[in-house]
């Protein structure tokens, strides 16, 4: 029975993939309907649905509307317009170093920490907590698990979010670059 399960998983993933969409938001939960036209009980996709009952769906890769340059990210930085969360392991910031300003949250803790009350984030992360309409820039070492904590606050309903897809690796080469002119 299991065995039969996964394997219409198996069948299913590459339908969804190759339609390259994922939901932005969580509110309903309805099971996927493969090609056979039988449901599948163990792959479950959710529809985002807004305020007018339309259903928005969010790519996999990486949309440029949601992506922050390193031009733009100084600008916000400067402006105080946004908060930056840095979603790298304490060790990597110590390692290597962090932006200016930015708030650490290791990815692990994204979902948890964005629903936690505002004394409780500010005392574990040392910031202030964005709210659901805040502008937050999610950034790493280089851009893979920003946009994977972009999509989960999406789906916890933060509706504007972006990352930077050039993460510390990027901002390093720019700072270099400035310091050396």
């Amino acid at each position: 029975m299991a065995l039969n399960n996964c394997l219409k998983v198996s069948r299913i993933i590459p339908r969804v993939l190759h339609k390259n969409v994922i939901p932005v938001c969580v509110c309903t939960t309805r099971t996927l309907m493969n090609s056979f036209g039988t449901h599948s009980p163990c792959v479950q996709y959710t529809p985002a649905v807004t305020c007018r009952r339309r259903i928005q769906w969010r790519n996999f890769s990486s949309s440029k509307e949601f992506d922050v340059s390193y031009e733009q990210l100084k600008k916000l930085l400067a402006a105080g317009t946004a908060s930056v969360i840095d979603v790298r392991e304490p060790w990597e910031l110590r390692e290597y170093g962090n932006i200016p300003g930015s708030i650490n949250v290791p990815l692990g803790q994204v979902s948890n920490a964005l629903q936690l009350s505002a004394e409780e984030f500010k005392e574990r992360y040392g910031g202030t907590m964005p709210s659901q309409t805040n502008n937050i820039v999610f950034t790493c070492l280089a851009g893979v698990r920003s946009k994977t904590a972009l999509d989960t606050a999406a789906s916890l309903g933060y509706s504007n979010v972006q990352h930077y897809p050039g993460g510390w690796q990027d901002w390093a080469k720019h700072e270099i670059l400035q310091a050396k002119e």
